[in-house]
């Protein structure tokens, strides 16, 4: 260092504080991810948060639409959802299009744009479309809700899936992680030990 620049660096550290110029750089290692909400936490801010954007309305309290979107990533039925809460399967279908849960094999292999944009009345497109007017309605609420899902480019959904398809498949693979390595570990042992 020359003499001008270790002149300059006394000045800037006389008249400043080293606290307020730099800051600390003491971050822990590890994951990038460093929430340290629970799952569980997690799900109900984003419920919380498509409740915020979207307005939508429910007889469901927040912890039941949780409760909804845990079920459905275990494989639950609407009407097993609602028994286990103790509410109508329409009111966890609802729940479920709100929070854009759908699943791919309830969506009919119709077009279910060309269905959305039609103003034709239920009945007539149930007679249109060869099927009963709670079918059309219930078809209409799921293009509905893959519309409004694409819009927000599945980002809730694909919150849904880091937060509960990941975490089951997590755990699953640690599980089976373990059993093969107690499998290759303990191979060719003897077992048959007597007391």
């Amino acid at each position: 260092m020359d003499e001008k620049t270790e002149e300059l660096r006394d000045i800037f550290t006389s008249v400043t504080d080293e606290e307020t110029v730099t800051e600390s750089q003491e971050d822990e290692r590890g994951s990038l991810d460093q929430d340290d909400r629970t799952v569980e936490e997690r799900v109900e801010g984003v419920v919380e948060q498509m409740q915020d954007r979207y307005g939508f309305e429910t007889s469901l309290s927040t912890s039941e639409l949780v409760a909804v979107a845990y079920e459905f990533y275990e494989g639950h039925s609407d009407a097993a959802i609602a028994d286990e809460l103790g509410v109508d399967a329409t009111d966890v279908f609802q729940a479920r299009m709100a929070l854009h849960l759908i699943d791919e094999d309830e969506v009919p292999e119709i077009d279910l744009g060309a269905l959305r944009e039609r103003e034709a009345d239920e009945a007539t497109l149930a007679t249109e479309y060869d099927v009963s007017v709670d079918e059309i309605e219930r078809y209409r609420a799921i293009a509905a809700a893959q519309a409004e899902s694409r819009a927000a480019n599945d980002r809730y959904r694909d919150e849904f899936d880091s937060l509960l398809a990941d975490a089951d498949l997590t755990t699953r693979m640690a599980a089976d992680a373990r059993e093969d390595g107690l499998e290759d570990a303990t191979e060719g042992m003897e077992t048959d030990v007597s007391f």
